[in-house]
């Protein structure tokens, strides 16, 4: 029934998603020419407050906890697992305090409205997956940022994703090179329930009256612990939300 109501709706979701998009390109760039960069992240985090409500066009629910007291002013690395590209408004129109940038593969800077020139502008990382030394070097320029500015960083360790919603094993390379700039920046594991259902059977039809959550679970801080055990601990933190959804 689901999917059936799915054949219905997608258009309205979709089109709505689309001219989201399409409006808010020039109000990126209006914002950032004659207000800077707050007043271009503020244009941002509008932008995703109606993306993810484009959602409830679909009879799906946005399920947003963050229990967590973390600090504003100090650069955290939200580590998420991921499972659509749905995973990214919620994220940065609720975590929007943290000024959290995305780590982003290259080729989604151009083409997509809005969300090109947001990736473009916004101060995220945008890597070249098979150009390890360009990877590197816009992580750290990312990393430095983030020490500069007291900005966030949003990453996804598992590299691609899921799409039966079960976590893959994270790789900590990336977390690695943003604490070797920024080494005071708290790691905060992000859990995300369900999202991958939205997008089942692919964008069209999209998936119906679904409850997706993400939830912000306990900081970790890094001190002397060698990267590769903080990012497993932030996995396994991550893996006792999610996974049990699948036993």
């Amino acid at each position: 029934m689901k999917k059936f109501l799915g054949y219905f709706l997608s258009p309205f979701a979709t089109l709505a998603f689309f001219l989201v998009l399409v409006i808010f390109h020039p109000l990126q760039w209006l914002s950032l020419k004659l207000g800077g960069y707050q007043a271009h992240k503020r244009c941002v985090d509008i932008l995703n407050f109606f993306l993810l409500h484009t959602f409830y066009i679909l009879g799906n629910r946005v399920i947003f906890i963050n229990k967590q007291n973390l600090p504003v002013g100090r650069p955290i690395i939200f580590i998420a697992n991921h499972q659509s590209l749905f995973d990214i408004p919620p994220m940065i129109y609720y975590l929007r305090r943290y000024h959290a940038k995305f780590i982003s593969k290259i080729e989604l800077t151009k083409g997509i409205p809005s969300i090109s020139f947001n990736l473009k502008h916004g101060g995220g990382a945008n890597i070249d997956r098979k150009d390890p030394r360009q990877s590197i070097t816009e992580l750290v320029k990312l990393g430095t940022r983030m020490k500069e500015n007291n900005w966030g960083a949003m990453i996804f360790p598992e590299g691609t994703r899921s799409q039966d919603g079960r976590v893959k094993p994270f790789q900590s390379a990336g977390v690695a090179t943003l604490l070797k700039k920024c080494p005071n920046a708290l790691l905060v594991p992000v859990a995300i329930t369900d999202s991958w259902k939205m997008i089942r059977y692919g964008l069209y039809p999209l998936n119906t009256f679904t409850p997706m959550k993400w939830e912000v679970l306990e900081p970790i801080e890094p001190g002397a612990t060698p990267v590769e055990e903080l990012v497993k601990s932030a996995e396994e933190k991550i893996r006792a939300i999610v996974d049990p959804q699948h036993s």
